[in-house]
């Protein structure tokens, strides 16, 4: 399967996604990876059934048409799973913040944060407790039809880990860890980024 990767931000380098998608491969998972928003190109969407969104709207690079591109995009039955810092709003993303259901908020500095899975769903099939080093994100949730599947513990609070949500033909997955490459590599994890890969893409 034909991933589009968006990656890539201040906190968040591309190399980090492109080195923990990597392994994927061996799934047959096929990532095009774009690390700089100058190469966004109108259209490119189209050409694959889901995208991988990990990179924050800081750069104001998430312009109106863009947003329209991605919510069109989902509408008419495309994938889009959205990871870490692609939760991380810019100054004028409502469009595409409702698209994917929350907006990050803040995080305490990165430290022990368990996962673990509430409830059977594809996106969770397989996938067991862990714990890793990370940034421990917390959420504004927006949109009110979110289906929370995976939670995130650590000494600070308890936060939503994977959630799922659809919109008309389309669907959207958000998993909120992923700082480190070590989360990224963790076995669970490639676990829970292939089932909701597959889970977005209808495979």
């Amino acid at each position: 399967m034909r991933v589009l990767l968006i990656c890539g931000d201040h906190w968040h380098p591309g190399q980090i996604l492109a080195d923990g998608t990597a392994p994927l491969a061996e799934m047959g998972f096929q990532f095009d990876v774009m690390a700089e928003a100058d190469e966004y190109k109108h259209g490119m969407l189209a050409d694959y059934p889901v995208v991988l969104l990990s990179k924050d709207g800081e750069s104001n690079w998430k312009t109106d048409a863009v947003q329209k591109e991605f919510i069109n995009y989902v509408e008419n039955g495309g994938g889009l799973l959205a990871v870490h810092s692609g939760v991380v709003a810019g100054r004028e993303t409502e469009a595409l913040d409702r698209l994917i259901g929350c907006r990050f908020t803040n995080h305490p500095d990165a430290s022990p944060v368990t996962v673990q899975p509430l409830k059977p769903h594809p996106v969770t099939e397989g996938v067991e407790l862990f714990c890793e080093v990370d940034e421990h994100y917390r959420l504004e949730i927006i949109s009110p039809d979110i289906d929370i599947l995976m939670a995130s513990y650590s000494s600070e609070c308890i936060c939503p880990a994977a959630y799922v949500r659809t919109q008309k033909k389309g669907r959207v997955c958000v998993l909120t860890p992923g700082h480190n490459l070590s989360v990224w590599l963790n076995p669970q994890f490639q676990k829970t980024l292939a089932n909701a890969l597959n889970w977005c893409a209808k495979a």
